[in-house]
């Protein structure tokens, strides 16, 4: 399998994953499902019910990656997308992006540890190309 690089388009990955995931609670428990064993404890995942209701439906997921915090929000049939920016551990701004510029820029990042971690890459593989299919 050749490595990605700069060349890798990022744009069609995240057409091609919002494609195969139109619903957007599929779309990320497919992602967080292939991020969970390489992000660890930077992959936070809430679920919908509450503390006495016990649900396996996501409503929110953070993901953190170097000095960004990637958060996705269900809101109804929509998922609200935002990056938060962090200098020294304090947020310094968040930026409200639509969910295909959410996942290219988290793939990104996911990208850049890939570089050096391979199960990122492998992580990464399996997102765009659908290894684990």
């Amino acid at each position: 399998m050749e490595s990605f690089d700069d060349s890798f388009d990022l744009t069609m990955a995240a057409a091609t994953l919002r494609s195969n995931s139109t619903d957007v609670r599929i779309l990320l428990k497919a992602l967080t499902s292939e991020l969970s064993s390489t992000l660890g404890e930077r992959l936070r995942v809430e679920y919908a019910g509450g503390r006495f209701r016990k649900s396996d439906v996501i409503a929110r997921v953070l993901i953190t990656m170097g000095n960004e915090t990637f958060e996705a929000t269900v809101d109804g049939p929509v998922l609200r997308c935002s990056v938060g920016h962090s200098s020294g551990g304090i947020r310094i701004r968040s930026d409200t992006l639509g969910v295909d510029e959410w996942i290219v820029r988290l793939l990104g990042a996911l990208q850049v540890e890939a570089a050096h971690s391979e199960s990122a890459r492998v992580a990464l593989e399996n997102i765009v190309i659908g290894g684990n299919q």
